[in-house]
Protein backbone atom coordinates (compact mmCIF):
# COMPACT_ATOMS: atom_id res chain seq x y z
CA UNK A 1 0.00 0.00 0.00
CA UNK A 2 1.33 3.69 -0.42
CA UNK A 3 -0.01 6.65 1.06
CA UNK A 4 0.65 9.91 -0.15
CA UNK A 5 0.91 12.81 1.94
CA UNK A 6 2.91 11.71 5.15
CA UNK A 7 4.66 14.17 6.41
CA UNK A 8 1.08 15.75 7.51
CA UNK A 9 0.21 14.31 11.29
CA UNK A 10 -3.24 12.89 9.67
CA UNK A 11 -0.88 10.97 6.61
CA UNK A 12 1.57 10.00 9.24
CA UNK A 13 -0.87 8.80 11.44
CA UNK A 14 -2.72 6.57 8.61
CA UNK A 15 0.22 5.16 7.91
CA UNK A 16 0.94 3.99 11.60
CA UNK A 17 -2.70 2.98 11.66
CA UNK A 18 -2.63 0.85 8.89
CA UNK A 19 0.74 -0.98 9.67
CA UNK A 20 -1.36 -2.14 12.62
CA UNK A 21 -3.80 -4.01 9.90
CA UNK A 22 -2.69 -8.15 9.14
CA UNK A 23 -4.05 -7.57 6.06
CA UNK A 24 -1.32 -5.10 4.98
CA UNK A 25 2.26 -6.59 4.23
CA UNK A 26 3.99 -3.50 3.52
CA UNK A 27 2.91 0.06 3.62
CA UNK A 28 5.07 3.25 1.50
CA UNK A 29 4.85 6.56 2.85
CA UNK A 30 5.52 9.19 0.00
CA UNK A 31 5.83 13.19 0.36
CA UNK A 32 7.92 16.19 -1.03
CA UNK A 33 9.89 16.41 2.60
CA UNK A 34 11.20 13.71 4.99
CA UNK A 35 8.37 13.71 8.15
CA UNK A 36 9.23 15.14 11.50
CA UNK A 37 7.40 12.63 13.05
CA UNK A 38 7.82 8.49 12.90
CA UNK A 39 5.72 6.03 10.60
CA UNK A 40 6.56 3.49 12.42
CA UNK A 41 7.88 0.42 10.53
CA UNK A 42 6.71 1.72 7.21
CA UNK A 43 9.44 3.03 3.97
CA UNK A 44 9.53 6.27 3.02
CA UNK A 45 10.39 7.58 -0.01
CA UNK A 46 10.69 11.21 -0.72
CA UNK A 47 9.15 11.95 -4.32
CA UNK A 48 6.84 14.53 -5.19
CA UNK A 49 4.09 13.23 -6.71
CA UNK A 50 3.70 16.84 -9.20
CA UNK A 51 6.77 14.83 -11.39
CA UNK A 52 6.58 11.85 -13.30
CA UNK A 53 9.16 10.11 -11.16
CA UNK A 54 6.29 8.69 -9.07
CA UNK A 55 5.38 6.39 -11.56
CA UNK A 56 8.58 4.82 -10.79
CA UNK A 57 7.80 3.92 -7.11
CA UNK A 58 4.50 2.48 -8.24
CA UNK A 59 6.54 0.31 -10.07
CA UNK A 60 9.59 -0.72 -8.25
CA UNK A 61 7.15 -1.53 -4.91
CA UNK A 62 3.90 -3.19 -6.55
CA UNK A 63 1.51 -1.55 -5.32
CA UNK A 64 -1.65 -2.90 -5.29
CA UNK A 65 -3.45 -0.05 -3.03
CA UNK A 66 -2.79 4.25 -3.39
CA UNK A 67 -4.57 6.32 -0.95
CA UNK A 68 -3.80 9.37 -2.01
CA UNK A 69 -4.28 12.00 1.41
CA UNK A 70 -2.27 14.85 -0.39
CA UNK A 71 -5.41 17.04 -1.28
CA UNK A 72 -5.59 19.54 1.16
CA UNK A 73 -6.42 23.37 1.32
CA UNK A 74 -2.89 24.61 4.13
CA UNK A 75 0.64 24.67 2.64
CA UNK A 76 2.96 22.37 4.35
CA UNK A 77 5.11 24.18 7.29
CA UNK A 78 5.79 27.15 6.65
CA UNK A 79 6.96 27.02 2.55
CA UNK A 80 5.09 27.83 -0.34
CA UNK A 81 1.73 29.54 -0.43
CA UNK A 82 -1.63 29.19 -2.52
CA UNK A 83 0.25 28.48 -6.04
CA UNK A 84 2.13 25.85 -4.14
CA UNK A 85 -1.05 23.96 -2.73
CA UNK A 86 -2.88 24.02 -5.90
CA UNK A 87 -0.13 22.45 -7.79
CA UNK A 88 0.42 19.19 -5.45
CA UNK A 89 -3.83 18.67 -5.16
CA UNK A 90 -4.46 19.42 -8.97
CA UNK A 91 -0.80 18.52 -10.83
CA UNK A 92 0.34 16.03 -8.06
CA UNK A 93 -3.62 14.26 -8.57
CA UNK A 94 -2.92 13.82 -12.50
CA UNK A 95 0.47 12.59 -12.37
CA UNK A 96 -0.26 10.26 -9.70
CA UNK A 97 -3.40 9.02 -11.50
CA UNK A 98 -1.38 8.94 -14.81
CA UNK A 99 1.04 6.93 -13.06
CA UNK A 100 -1.65 4.51 -11.37
CA UNK A 101 -3.36 3.88 -14.91
CA UNK A 102 -0.17 2.52 -16.42
CA UNK A 103 0.49 0.49 -13.51
CA UNK A 104 -1.08 -3.38 -13.62
CA UNK A 105 -0.41 -3.96 -9.75
CA UNK A 106 -2.98 -0.68 -8.99
CA UNK A 107 -6.03 -2.52 -7.78
CA UNK A 108 -7.74 -0.03 -5.31
CA UNK A 109 -7.50 3.80 -5.02
CA UNK A 110 -8.96 5.79 -2.11
CA UNK A 111 -8.98 9.68 -2.42
CA UNK A 112 -9.64 12.38 0.75
CA UNK A 113 -11.82 15.18 -0.76
CA UNK A 114 -13.99 17.73 0.79
CA UNK A 115 -17.68 17.98 1.28
CA UNK A 116 -16.72 21.78 -0.04
CA UNK A 117 -17.57 20.71 -3.82
CA UNK A 118 -20.80 21.25 -3.33
CA UNK A 119 -20.17 24.76 -2.78
CA UNK A 120 -21.97 26.93 -0.62
CA UNK A 121 -24.86 29.15 -2.03
CA UNK A 122 -28.31 31.17 -0.81
CA UNK A 123 -30.47 28.53 -2.61
CA UNK A 124 -28.61 25.37 -1.81
CA UNK A 125 -30.69 22.47 -0.24
CA UNK A 126 -31.25 21.73 3.14
CA UNK A 127 -29.12 18.56 3.28
CA UNK A 128 -27.02 17.41 0.36
CA UNK A 129 -26.77 13.87 -0.72
CA UNK A 130 -23.31 12.52 -2.62
CA UNK A 131 -25.77 12.98 -6.26
CA UNK A 132 -26.73 16.56 -5.27
CA UNK A 133 -25.28 18.83 -7.75
CA UNK A 134 -24.21 21.92 -6.46
CA UNK A 135 -26.18 25.28 -7.40
CA UNK A 136 -22.88 27.11 -7.61
CA UNK A 137 -19.93 25.19 -8.37
CA UNK A 138 -17.25 27.03 -6.58
CA UNK A 139 -14.74 29.49 -7.85
CA UNK A 140 -11.57 28.95 -6.24
CA UNK A 141 -9.23 27.73 -3.73
CA UNK A 142 -9.34 24.52 -1.96
CA UNK A 143 -12.85 23.88 -2.98
CA UNK A 144 -12.21 24.36 -6.77
CA UNK A 145 -8.87 22.62 -6.47
CA UNK A 146 -11.47 19.21 -4.67
CA UNK A 147 -13.79 19.63 -7.81
CA UNK A 148 -10.91 19.47 -10.22
CA UNK A 149 -9.41 16.19 -8.42
CA UNK A 150 -12.40 14.59 -8.47
CA UNK A 151 -12.88 15.64 -12.54
CA UNK A 152 -9.93 13.67 -12.69
CA UNK A 153 -10.50 10.70 -10.73
CA UNK A 154 -13.26 9.84 -12.39
CA UNK A 155 -12.03 9.99 -15.30
CA UNK A 156 -9.39 7.21 -14.19
CA UNK A 157 -12.19 5.25 -13.20
CA UNK A 158 -13.74 5.10 -16.47
CA UNK A 159 -10.15 4.23 -18.02
CA UNK A 160 -9.37 1.47 -15.12
CA UNK A 161 -12.69 0.25 -14.57
CA UNK A 162 -10.72 -2.80 -12.75
CA UNK A 163 -9.19 -0.47 -10.61
CA UNK A 164 -11.50 0.07 -7.10
CA UNK A 165 -12.11 3.72 -6.77
CA UNK A 166 -13.44 5.25 -3.61
CA UNK A 167 -13.88 8.68 -3.04
CA UNK A 168 -14.07 10.11 0.58
CA UNK A 169 -15.66 13.71 0.67
CA UNK A 170 -14.81 14.79 4.32
CA UNK A 171 -16.87 17.83 6.18
CA UNK A 172 -14.50 19.84 7.99
CA UNK A 173 -12.16 17.92 9.78
CA UNK A 174 -11.37 19.07 13.23
CA UNK A 175 -9.54 17.56 16.61
CA UNK A 176 -6.42 18.35 18.89
CA UNK A 177 -3.82 18.63 15.43
CA UNK A 178 -6.18 19.48 12.57
CA UNK A 179 -4.72 21.65 10.38
CA UNK A 180 -7.35 23.19 7.84
CA UNK A 181 -8.51 26.69 7.25
CA UNK A 182 -11.60 26.20 9.19
CA UNK A 183 -9.06 25.81 12.65
CA UNK A 184 -7.04 28.35 11.61
CA UNK A 185 -10.41 30.60 11.60
CA UNK A 186 -11.90 29.29 14.90
CA UNK A 187 -8.05 29.70 16.68
CA UNK A 188 -8.51 33.54 16.07
CA UNK A 189 -8.88 35.68 19.30
CA UNK A 190 -11.99 37.20 17.73
CA UNK A 191 -14.02 35.84 14.76
CA UNK A 192 -15.19 37.62 12.13
CA UNK A 193 -18.23 36.56 10.85
CA UNK A 194 -21.07 38.16 8.22
CA UNK A 195 -24.00 40.47 9.66
CA UNK A 196 -27.30 39.00 9.60
CA UNK A 197 -26.01 35.03 9.01
CA UNK A 198 -25.64 32.41 11.57
CA UNK A 199 -24.56 29.15 9.07
CA UNK A 200 -25.05 25.78 9.95
CA UNK A 201 -21.43 23.72 9.92
CA UNK A 202 -20.87 19.83 10.31
CA UNK A 203 -17.62 18.18 11.16
CA UNK A 204 -15.57 15.11 11.09
CA UNK A 205 -12.89 14.36 14.00
CA UNK A 206 -9.75 13.72 12.74
CA UNK A 207 -9.70 10.32 14.71
CA UNK A 208 -12.81 9.24 12.55
CA UNK A 209 -11.08 10.23 9.09
CA UNK A 210 -8.34 7.76 10.59
CA UNK A 211 -10.52 4.90 10.71
CA UNK A 212 -12.58 5.07 7.70
CA UNK A 213 -9.96 5.58 5.75
CA UNK A 214 -8.68 2.38 7.03
CA UNK A 215 -12.21 0.69 5.99
CA UNK A 216 -12.05 2.74 2.49
CA UNK A 217 -8.48 1.30 1.78
CA UNK A 218 -9.34 -2.76 2.60
CA UNK A 219 -8.33 -5.55 0.52
CA UNK A 220 -9.18 -5.36 -2.92
CA UNK A 221 -11.70 -8.59 -2.38
CA UNK A 222 -13.53 -6.06 -0.74
CA UNK A 223 -13.78 -3.48 -3.21
CA UNK A 224 -17.97 -4.01 -3.83
CA UNK A 225 -18.17 -2.97 -0.59
CA UNK A 226 -16.15 0.18 -0.39
CA UNK A 227 -16.14 1.74 -3.97
CA UNK A 228 -17.78 4.73 -4.83
CA UNK A 229 -18.32 8.64 -3.24
CA UNK A 230 -19.15 8.71 0.64
CA UNK A 231 -20.04 12.21 2.30
CA UNK A 232 -18.07 11.62 5.71
CA UNK A 233 -19.33 14.03 8.48
CA UNK A 234 -20.25 13.40 12.40
CA UNK A 235 -23.82 13.51 13.66
CA UNK A 236 -25.47 16.81 13.61
CA UNK A 237 -25.03 20.29 12.89
CA UNK A 238 -23.72 23.77 15.04
CA UNK A 239 -24.67 27.02 14.33
CA UNK A 240 -21.72 29.55 14.08
CA UNK A 241 -22.79 31.81 16.80
CA UNK A 242 -22.59 28.10 19.02
CA UNK A 243 -18.89 27.23 17.86
CA UNK A 244 -18.13 31.20 19.06
CA UNK A 245 -20.13 30.29 22.56
CA UNK A 246 -18.54 27.20 22.68
CA UNK A 247 -14.76 28.46 22.11
CA UNK A 248 -15.31 31.07 24.42
CA UNK A 249 -14.53 33.67 21.32
CA UNK A 250 -16.35 36.91 20.61
CA UNK A 251 -17.80 37.71 16.93
CA UNK A 252 -17.67 40.79 14.91
CA UNK A 253 -20.55 40.70 12.76
CA UNK A 254 -19.51 42.82 9.39
CA UNK A 255 -21.25 43.59 6.29
CA UNK A 256 -19.92 41.07 3.39
CA UNK A 257 -18.01 43.02 1.47
CA UNK A 258 -16.05 44.53 4.86
CA UNK A 259 -15.69 40.71 5.05
CA UNK A 260 -13.95 40.43 1.52
CA UNK A 261 -11.94 43.31 3.09
CA UNK A 262 -10.94 41.30 6.68
CA UNK A 263 -10.47 37.91 4.43
CA UNK A 264 -7.24 39.97 2.41
CA UNK A 265 -5.89 41.49 4.97
CA UNK A 266 -5.79 38.56 7.02
CA UNK A 267 -3.95 36.67 4.24
CA UNK A 268 -1.97 39.64 3.76
CA UNK A 269 -0.19 39.11 6.71
CA UNK A 270 -0.39 35.60 6.90
CA UNK A 271 -2.56 34.58 9.86
CA UNK A 272 -5.14 32.72 7.84
CA UNK A 273 -6.49 31.56 4.74
CA UNK A 274 -9.63 33.28 4.92
CA UNK A 275 -10.99 32.48 0.89
CA UNK A 276 -14.18 33.78 -0.55
CA UNK A 277 -14.85 30.01 -0.41
CA UNK A 278 -14.69 30.02 3.07
CA UNK A 279 -16.18 33.36 3.50
CA UNK A 280 -19.54 31.60 1.21
CA UNK A 281 -19.27 28.85 4.04
CA UNK A 282 -19.54 31.04 6.61
CA UNK A 283 -22.33 32.64 5.38
CA UNK A 284 -24.35 30.02 4.09
CA UNK A 285 -23.30 26.82 5.68
CA UNK A 286 -23.48 23.08 4.72
CA UNK A 287 -24.98 20.63 5.61
CA UNK A 288 -24.60 16.55 4.01
CA UNK A 289 -26.12 13.34 4.23
CA UNK A 290 -24.68 10.55 5.69
CA UNK A 291 -26.69 7.82 4.96
CA UNK A 292 -24.61 6.14 2.45
CA UNK A 293 -21.80 6.31 4.60
CA UNK A 294 -23.70 4.30 7.42
CA UNK A 295 -25.81 2.12 5.07
CA UNK A 296 -23.17 1.20 2.67
CA UNK A 297 -19.44 1.65 3.91
CA UNK A 298 -20.80 0.43 7.33
CA UNK A 299 -18.93 3.39 8.94
CA UNK A 300 -20.52 4.45 12.03
CA UNK A 301 -18.19 8.08 13.60
CA UNK A 302 -17.22 7.84 17.12
CA UNK A 303 -17.58 11.54 17.47
CA UNK A 304 -20.84 13.53 16.35
CA UNK A 305 -20.40 17.22 15.35
CA UNK A 306 -20.72 18.83 18.75
CA UNK A 307 -18.20 16.38 20.52
CA UNK A 308 -15.91 16.75 17.17
CA UNK A 309 -15.98 20.43 18.34
CA UNK A 310 -15.48 19.87 22.01
CA UNK A 311 -12.29 18.30 21.40
CA UNK A 312 -11.26 20.77 19.04
CA UNK A 313 -12.21 23.32 21.41
CA UNK A 314 -10.35 21.82 24.38
CA UNK A 315 -7.52 21.98 22.38
CA UNK A 316 -7.43 25.16 21.49
CA UNK A 317 -7.73 26.07 25.32
CA UNK A 318 -9.78 29.10 26.74
CA UNK A 319 -10.50 32.38 24.79
CA UNK A 320 -10.94 35.70 25.84
CA UNK A 321 -13.91 35.71 27.90
CA UNK A 322 -15.45 32.38 29.79
CA UNK A 323 -17.70 30.41 27.12
CA UNK A 324 -20.62 30.68 30.32
CA UNK A 325 -20.10 34.30 30.06
CA UNK A 326 -20.16 35.06 26.46
CA UNK A 327 -23.34 32.92 26.61
CA UNK A 328 -25.13 35.09 29.35
CA UNK A 329 -24.30 38.20 27.40
CA UNK A 330 -25.26 36.37 23.79
CA UNK A 331 -28.82 34.86 25.70
CA UNK A 332 -29.96 38.64 26.95
CA UNK A 333 -29.03 40.06 23.47
CA UNK A 334 -31.30 37.25 22.12
CA UNK A 335 -34.14 37.98 24.63
CA UNK A 336 -34.25 41.35 22.95
CA UNK A 337 -37.46 42.13 21.04
CA UNK A 338 -36.80 41.07 17.16
CA UNK A 339 -38.71 44.35 16.30
CA UNK A 340 -36.06 46.36 17.57
CA UNK A 341 -33.55 45.22 15.06
CA UNK A 342 -33.33 45.29 10.81
CA UNK A 343 -34.17 42.36 9.48
CA UNK A 344 -34.90 40.20 12.66
CA UNK A 345 -32.30 38.65 15.07
CA UNK A 346 -28.86 40.88 15.61
CA UNK A 347 -25.93 39.02 14.24
CA UNK A 348 -24.28 36.72 16.61
CA UNK A 349 -27.98 36.10 18.81
CA UNK A 350 -28.55 32.38 19.35
CA UNK A 351 -30.82 31.28 16.24
CA UNK A 352 -33.19 29.06 16.09
CA UNK A 353 -32.33 25.14 15.25
CA UNK A 354 -33.21 25.43 11.37
CA UNK A 355 -35.42 22.44 9.84
CA UNK A 356 -34.70 20.82 6.93
CA UNK A 357 -37.03 23.02 4.97
CA UNK A 358 -34.99 25.89 5.95
CA UNK A 359 -32.49 25.75 2.86
CA UNK A 360 -30.05 28.23 3.59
Amino acid sequence: MLVTGVARQLGGRLVRRIQCDPEVDRVIGVDVVAPGHQLGGADFVQADIRQPAIAKVLAEHGVDTVVHMDVTGTPLGSGGGRTSVKETNVIGTMQLLGACQKSPTVKRLVVKSSTSVYGSAPRDPAVFTETTPPKSLPSGGFAKDAVEVEGYVRGFARRRPDVAVCVLRFANILGPSADSPLAEYFSLPVLPTVLGYDPRLQFVHEDDVIDVLRIASGEPRRSTLNSGTFNVAGEGVLLLSQCSRRLGRPTVPVLLPAVRWVGSALRTVGVTDFSPEQIRLLTHGRVVSTVQMRETLGFEPKYTTAETFADFARSRGPGLLPPDTLARAVDRVAGLPFASFPGGAPAGAAAPTPTPSNAE
